[in-house]
Protein backbone atom coordinates (compact mmCIF):
# COMPACT_ATOMS: atom_id res chain seq x y z
CA UNK A 1 0.00 0.00 0.00
CA UNK A 2 1.64 3.55 -1.02
CA UNK A 3 1.10 6.23 1.59
CA UNK A 4 -0.26 9.13 0.83
CA UNK A 5 1.84 12.29 1.24
CA UNK A 6 0.64 15.33 2.74
CA UNK A 7 1.21 18.04 0.34
CA UNK A 8 3.37 20.48 2.13
CA UNK A 9 2.15 24.61 2.97
CA UNK A 10 4.04 27.33 3.04
CA UNK A 11 2.04 29.48 5.95
CA UNK A 12 3.84 32.38 4.89
CA UNK A 13 2.39 32.18 1.34
CA UNK A 14 -1.00 31.41 2.92
CA UNK A 15 -1.10 34.59 5.18
CA UNK A 16 0.61 36.84 2.77
CA UNK A 17 -2.08 36.02 0.71
CA UNK A 18 -4.94 36.40 2.51
CA UNK A 19 -3.66 39.75 3.38
CA UNK A 20 -3.29 41.01 -0.20
CA UNK A 21 -6.78 39.66 -0.68
CA UNK A 22 -7.95 41.22 2.09
CA UNK A 23 -5.92 44.71 1.38
CA UNK A 24 -7.78 44.25 -2.15
CA UNK A 25 -10.94 44.05 -0.69
CA UNK A 26 -10.91 47.31 1.45
CA UNK A 27 -9.95 48.91 -1.57
CA UNK A 28 -12.62 47.80 -3.42
CA UNK A 29 -14.93 48.82 -0.84
CA UNK A 30 -13.65 52.06 -0.87
CA UNK A 31 -14.23 52.31 -4.86
CA UNK A 32 -17.44 51.43 -4.83
CA UNK A 33 -18.33 54.33 -2.21
CA UNK A 34 -16.85 56.57 -4.52
CA UNK A 35 -18.88 55.46 -7.54
CA UNK A 36 -22.45 54.25 -5.87
CA UNK A 37 -22.60 58.24 -4.38
CA UNK A 38 -21.76 59.66 -8.20
CA UNK A 39 -24.13 57.69 -9.55
CA UNK A 40 -26.58 59.39 -7.07
CA UNK A 41 -25.52 62.70 -7.57
CA UNK A 42 -25.10 62.73 -11.62
CA UNK A 43 -28.73 61.13 -11.42
CA UNK A 44 -30.12 63.96 -9.61
CA UNK A 45 -28.29 66.72 -10.99
CA UNK A 46 -29.88 65.06 -13.92
CA UNK A 47 -33.35 65.64 -13.27
CA UNK A 48 -33.38 68.53 -12.07
CA UNK A 49 -31.38 70.49 -14.97
CA UNK A 50 -34.34 68.40 -17.07
CA UNK A 51 -36.85 70.49 -14.63
CA UNK A 52 -35.07 73.67 -15.07
CA UNK A 53 -34.87 73.43 -19.03
CA UNK A 54 -38.67 73.13 -18.98
CA UNK A 55 -39.88 75.36 -16.46
CA UNK A 56 -43.66 76.13 -18.51
CA UNK A 57 -44.35 72.55 -18.27
CA UNK A 58 -44.40 72.51 -14.57
CA UNK A 59 -47.58 74.73 -14.64
CA UNK A 60 -49.33 71.82 -16.06
CA UNK A 61 -51.05 69.38 -13.41
CA UNK A 62 -50.32 66.08 -14.82
CA UNK A 63 -46.42 67.18 -15.57
CA UNK A 64 -46.34 68.36 -11.60
CA UNK A 65 -47.53 64.85 -10.59
CA UNK A 66 -44.91 63.23 -12.65
CA UNK A 67 -42.07 65.12 -11.40
CA UNK A 68 -43.74 64.35 -7.67
CA UNK A 69 -43.29 60.79 -8.11
CA UNK A 70 -39.67 61.22 -9.82
CA UNK A 71 -38.76 62.93 -6.45
CA UNK A 72 -40.51 60.16 -4.06
CA UNK A 73 -38.24 57.30 -6.48
CA UNK A 74 -35.04 59.92 -6.27
CA UNK A 75 -35.40 59.97 -2.55
CA UNK A 76 -36.16 56.16 -2.28
CA UNK A 77 -32.56 55.92 -4.42
CA UNK A 78 -30.81 58.41 -1.99
CA UNK A 79 -31.73 55.93 0.76
CA UNK A 80 -30.80 52.92 -0.99
CA UNK A 81 -26.95 54.97 -1.91
CA UNK A 82 -26.75 55.90 2.08
CA UNK A 83 -27.18 51.68 2.47
CA UNK A 84 -24.63 50.70 0.43
CA UNK A 85 -22.39 53.85 1.74
CA UNK A 86 -23.21 52.04 5.04
CA UNK A 87 -22.70 48.74 4.15
CA UNK A 88 -19.60 49.25 2.50
CA UNK A 89 -18.29 51.17 5.61
CA UNK A 90 -18.75 48.67 7.65
CA UNK A 91 -16.86 45.89 4.91
CA UNK A 92 -13.99 48.20 4.98
CA UNK A 93 -14.00 48.29 8.68
CA UNK A 94 -14.19 44.50 9.49
CA UNK A 95 -11.50 44.13 6.26
CA UNK A 96 -9.30 46.14 8.47
CA UNK A 97 -9.90 43.68 11.81
CA UNK A 98 -9.34 41.13 9.33
CA UNK A 99 -6.07 42.26 8.20
CA UNK A 100 -5.25 42.99 12.26
CA UNK A 101 -6.06 39.12 12.77
CA UNK A 102 -2.84 38.13 10.41
CA UNK A 103 -1.01 41.24 12.09
CA UNK A 104 -1.56 39.92 15.53
CA UNK A 105 -0.20 36.15 14.75
CA UNK A 106 2.87 37.89 12.99
CA UNK A 107 3.33 39.97 16.27
CA UNK A 108 2.73 36.81 18.94
CA UNK A 109 5.40 34.89 16.28
CA UNK A 110 7.88 38.08 16.26
CA UNK A 111 7.14 40.50 18.94
CA UNK A 112 10.47 42.94 17.38
CA UNK A 113 7.72 43.78 14.08
CA UNK A 114 5.35 45.19 16.43
CA UNK A 115 6.20 48.74 16.07
CA UNK A 116 6.23 48.36 12.32
CA UNK A 117 1.82 48.58 12.08
CA UNK A 118 0.02 51.60 12.87
CA UNK A 119 -3.21 50.02 13.00
CA UNK A 120 -4.14 47.63 15.46
CA UNK A 121 -6.97 46.60 17.65
CA UNK A 122 -7.59 49.41 19.57
CA UNK A 123 -6.48 52.18 16.43
CA UNK A 124 -8.88 50.82 13.93
CA UNK A 125 -11.30 53.95 13.37
CA UNK A 126 -14.67 53.50 14.18
CA UNK A 127 -17.27 53.12 10.94
CA UNK A 128 -18.48 56.72 12.08
CA UNK A 129 -16.02 58.36 12.57
CA UNK A 130 -16.66 61.95 12.43
CA UNK A 131 -15.65 63.87 9.35
CA UNK A 132 -13.85 61.23 8.10
CA UNK A 133 -14.72 60.80 3.87
CA UNK A 134 -17.12 58.31 4.09
CA UNK A 135 -19.00 59.95 6.39
CA UNK A 136 -19.01 63.54 4.41
CA UNK A 137 -20.02 61.68 1.55
CA UNK A 138 -22.97 59.95 3.58
CA UNK A 139 -23.77 63.27 4.51
CA UNK A 140 -23.93 64.89 1.46
CA UNK A 141 -26.15 61.98 -0.06
CA UNK A 142 -28.64 62.22 3.25
CA UNK A 143 -28.90 66.11 2.33
CA UNK A 144 -29.08 65.96 -1.32
CA UNK A 145 -31.69 62.62 -0.65
CA UNK A 146 -33.83 65.44 2.34
CA UNK A 147 -33.79 68.01 -0.85
CA UNK A 148 -35.63 65.72 -3.10
CA UNK A 149 -37.93 64.70 -0.29
CA UNK A 150 -38.48 68.66 -0.56
CA UNK A 151 -38.72 69.18 -3.94
CA UNK A 152 -41.41 66.24 -3.92
CA UNK A 153 -43.75 67.88 -1.38
CA UNK A 154 -43.31 71.16 -3.95
CA UNK A 155 -44.77 69.25 -6.76
CA UNK A 156 -47.20 67.42 -4.33
CA UNK A 157 -48.57 70.53 -3.06
CA UNK A 158 -48.53 72.20 -6.15
CA UNK A 159 -51.10 69.72 -7.25
CA UNK A 160 -53.30 69.96 -4.81
CA UNK A 161 -53.35 73.69 -4.52
CA UNK A 162 -51.36 76.94 -4.90
CA UNK A 163 -48.05 77.26 -3.04
CA UNK A 164 -48.12 79.88 -0.39
CA UNK A 165 -46.77 80.64 3.14
CA UNK A 166 -47.98 77.64 4.66
CA UNK A 167 -46.78 75.48 1.74
CA UNK A 168 -43.06 76.54 2.33
CA UNK A 169 -43.31 75.66 5.64
CA UNK A 170 -44.22 72.23 5.32
CA UNK A 171 -41.96 71.97 2.56
CA UNK A 172 -39.17 73.30 4.93
CA UNK A 173 -40.10 70.66 7.43
CA UNK A 174 -40.00 67.96 5.02
CA UNK A 175 -36.28 68.79 4.00
CA UNK A 176 -35.43 68.70 7.96
CA UNK A 177 -36.94 65.33 8.21
CA UNK A 178 -36.34 64.07 5.40
CA UNK A 179 -32.34 64.95 6.32
CA UNK A 180 -33.09 63.37 10.26
CA UNK A 181 -34.27 60.32 8.72
CA UNK A 182 -31.73 59.93 5.77
CA UNK A 183 -29.30 60.54 8.56
CA UNK A 184 -30.61 57.94 11.40
CA UNK A 185 -31.10 55.25 8.39
CA UNK A 186 -27.33 55.82 7.50
CA UNK A 187 -25.73 55.33 11.05
CA UNK A 188 -28.10 52.51 12.23
CA UNK A 189 -26.60 50.49 9.10
CA UNK A 190 -23.16 51.03 10.06
CA UNK A 191 -23.09 49.03 12.90
CA UNK A 192 -21.08 45.59 12.58
CA UNK A 193 -23.74 43.01 12.70
CA UNK A 194 -21.36 40.09 13.21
Amino acid sequence: MIGKTKPKLNDDEMLQAEFKYITQNAFQANEDRSRFSSYYFVTVGSFVAAILSSPSALEQTSIALAFFLLFIILTAMGSFTLAQLARLRASWHETLEAMNQIKKFYIKNNPDIEPAFKWLDKDIPPTDKPYSIANLIAMEVAMLSSCTTGTATYFLLSVIGNINALSWLIISASIILGYLVQWSWYKHLLVDDR
